[in-house]
């Protein structure tokens, strides 16, 4: 809705027969508004209608994406119904939303053996419905035990933290205590978190007597037989008193965990044919704003999300992961059919610095497919993303790349006659810009481009360039810097240093006053992804003395604006190394080093350091020829 308000065409795609996801199961919702301690009523019903009555937004409901072909600016959706359609929009929003953990991965918290052992999920269907009853006797329970983090935060099963559960219990209790007085609720947690303004709600739920709340690892969830009906023991250690506890409960409730839409199996869950449904997504009119602006997910025990019905079913895979069986965009891409997943299964770019971006290029991720959050987060973040698929629009429009180099015109051209098909640029593209004809040769969809150039550090044959950055130029930049005679003894030393992180590092240490080593000479890249190994060889046969590589860093911290272009200019040292040995030089004359941006201090350090490293090993041998 926010797209269309901007001006802009969109497309809303629902597989559900009607809008609002999981907001059309939950009754009540945490609050949202001072005092911040009574729980709130009502769904998207107010939105959903707004929505349908846009003049700027079609809404076709129950329909899925069979197909999404091209880039940014020219995206040919095929979209299957019960009359199938095409569209051409300019950016996607993809607002999937999640699904819970499978309960029946949870057999040792006694699901499966009793039917009084249920998800979060079954509370909130069962006030949904009408009232909260044993599922056994169908009477009202005496005694409710929640077990926090049940499958979460736990390396067997998820481990992350879902971020809604505690307050989502703390919300069923508080739903349970309304209709059911005298009936007692026991919270046991790990760690209960209520961030914000949820911490009064908390505070309300602790003055309640007939709530106990304890911190405590659970040992056992057994049904057993007792003369006034079954009940269910739960037993917990290391609880705040230090003690061994026994609860007797007729129902037992688990806090499962949220897992996005985008992954179906990553050794978490087994694939399925239907597991859940794909939800909203929002596309937007060719070369009009990116849309779906408020197709939001839900989350368990929330019920605020427009958005994206159940789940979806899949996570893409690209160069750095295996295609996963995703089925909700069906991309058309040589790297999978969706979008590429980050460690746990949600499709987000860059955890960092690029809320709401993916590895696809004006294809967005919204709400809880993009990490776990409630309704309010869920909200904001699809304004956030509307906003981000109208910039992608318009400087798509313009021929200009969207960020991190937003507004750059240039764009990669390949010399192809000299193409020997080894797929290194198509393969180590993070954003699938890059296709193949039959013969393996690389066909570039422009659009999709982010100019970080890291095919151009690819290609051994050195045939990709851009009218402003090539391999010619940065060469050129090398033999423009002068090298002091050996009889000088004053070593050269050359930095290709990343522009995104560790660049601005260097200007904040000087803003210091820092001192670095006179002898280093810097030249900014894009990317480390972009540095083309001749460089490398080329500068020691130049006669620099050391050559020092700087760039984001790497690994589960990973910070790089390109996703990938760090870790692969690690993975090239190799081939750098093997040049070394055919030149006779030392290995340490090379080295690469990683730096936030907020590292700014020790990049004194890491020059000076490898400065005073090259003056002990000594003046190139190549220096002068």
């Amino acid at each position: 809705k926010a797209a269309a308000d901007a001006g802009y065409d969109v497309v809303l795609v629902e597989k559900e027969v009607q809008l609002g996801g999981w907001t059309n199961k939950f009754g009540k919702k945490f609050p949202t508004a001072a005092p911040w301690t009574d729980l709130e009523t009502g769904g998207c019903a107010d939105l959903a209608a707004a929505v349908e009555a846009h003049d700027r937004i079609q809404v076709l409901t129950g329909c899925t994406v069979e197909s999404t072909n091209g880039g940014p600016g020219m995206f040919d959706v095929t979209i299957a119904g019960s009359s199938p359609q095409e569209r051409s929009v300019g950016a996607i929003v993809q607002a999937t939303g999640f699904r819970p953990y499978p309960p029946e991965k949870l057999g040792h918290l006694g699901y499966g053996k009793s039917a009084d052992v249920v998800t979060n999920i079954q509370v909130e269907e069962m006030f949904n419905v009408g009232s909260f009853k044993r599922p056994s006797t169908g009477q009202a329970p005496r005694n409710v035990v929640f077990i926090q983090c049940a499958g979460s935060r736990d390396q067997d099963h998820l481990s992350y933290c879902s971020t809604v559960c505690c307050r989502t219990s703390l919300k069923q209790a508080a739903m349970i205590r309304e209709q059911l007085p005298d009936t007692k609720v026991y919270i046991i947690y790990k760690d209960l978190r209520s961030p914000g303004q949820f911490e009064l709600f908390y505070q309300k739920m602790q003055q309640d007597e007939g709530v106990f709340l304890t911190k405590g690892e659970i040992t056992e969830v057994a049904p057993e037989l007792a003369p006034d009906g079954d009940t269910i023991a739960v037993r917990a250690t290391d609880t705040l008193l230090g003690e061994h506890i026994e609860l007797k409960a007729d129902m037992v409730v688990l806090a499962a965990g949220m897992v996005p839409s985008t992954l179906v199996d990553d050794g978490i869950l087994e694939k399925t044919a239907d597991a859940g449904d794909v939800g909203d997504l929002g596309a937007t009119g060719a070369l009009d704003g990116r849309g779906e602006a408020e197709a939001e997910s839900g989350d368990p025990g929330d019920s605020g999300d427009a958005g994206p019905g159940d789940a979806g079913n899949g996570g893409g895979g690209d160069a750095a992961g295996a295609e996963s069986g995703a089925r909700i965009l069906n991309l058309g891409y040589r790297q999978g059919t969706d979008l590429p997943t980050l460690k746990y299964g949600f499709p987000d770019s860059h955890f960092v610095c690029f809320p709401y971006e993916t590895r696809r290029t004006a294809i967005y991720a919204a709400g809880c497919v993009r990490g776990p959050m409630d309704t309010v987060q869920s909200s904001k973040d699809a304004y956030g993303a509307a906003l981000k698929a109208i910039q992608a629009v318009e400087l798509t429009a313009r021929g200009e790349a969207v960020h991190p180099r937003a507004r750059d015109p240039s764009v990669p051209d390949f010399f192809l006659q000299r193409c020997t098909q080894c797929k290194r640029c198509t393969e180590e593209c993070p954003f699938g810009t890059l296709n193949e004809d039959v013969k393996g040769t690389p066909e570039l969809n422009v659009t999709r481009c982010r100019r970080c150039g890291i095919c151009m550090g690819a290609c051994p044959e050195r045939i990709i360039s851009f009218k402003n950055y090539s391999p010619h130029m940065v060469s050129q930049m090398i033999k423009a810097i002068e090298i002091p005679d050996e009889e000088d003894e004053k070593p050269r030393l050359l930095c290709f240093i990343c522009e995104n992180d560790a660049y601005p590092s260097v200007d904040m240490s000087a803003a210091r006053r820092n001192q670095l080593s006179p002898w280093v000479r810097f030249i900014p890249v894009r990317c480390l992804g972009s540095v083309n190994t001749v460089w490398i060889g080329d500068s020691l046969s130049a006669g620099f003395d050391g050559v020092l590589l700087i760039g984001c860093k790497h690994g589960d911290d990973y910070q790089c604006h390109y996703i990938q272009g760090s870790e692969l200019a690690n993975t090239r040292m190799q081939n750098v190394r093997d040049k070394l040995q055919q030149l006779a030089l030392e290995e340490e004359r090379v080295q690469l080093h990683t730096l936030a941006i907020d590292e700014y201090d020790k990049l004194p350090q890491v020059v000076n350091d490898f400065a005073e490293e090259i003056e002990e090993i000594g003046m190139n041998p190549f220096k002068g020829f």
